[in-house]
């Protein structure tokens, strides 16, 4: 698992790219990406299966900002990114959300 950041060149605007590798998805169906940016939707941002077996989503999200989610893989089993940018203890459950922070670098 992985997250890209591109940043606009305005810096307003921080595009993560959430991808699950072929190993990581382990055979999945589906994957979908759920947190704070999509009211914690299970189902309304899927990740794009690739030829090679991967999943991928590319999100926009306000650069600033701090967004707890977590994968469903095939509606059932959650997961986090162990390459988050850091956890924090879910409110509902005794596990943890990954957590992307888009505060862009010092120039």
């Amino acid at each position: 698992m992985a997250l890209k950041k591109i940043f606009s060149k305005d810096r307003k605007i921080c595009t993560v790219i959430f991808t699950v590798a072929s190993a990581e998805a382990d055979g999945a169906k589906t994957i979908s990406v759920a947190g704070d940016f999509n009211r914690w939707s299970s189902t309304l941002t899927p990740l794009t299966r690739r030829k090679n077996g991967s999943f991928s989503v590319r999100i926009p999200l306000e650069v600033g900002k701090e967004y707890q989610f977590r994968y469903l893989v095939d509606g059932r089993k959650w997961e986090n990114d162990w390459k988050a940018d850091k956890y924090i203890p879910a409110p509902y459950s005794d596990s943890n959300n990954s957590v992307v922070v888009t505060k862009p670098r010092k120039l």
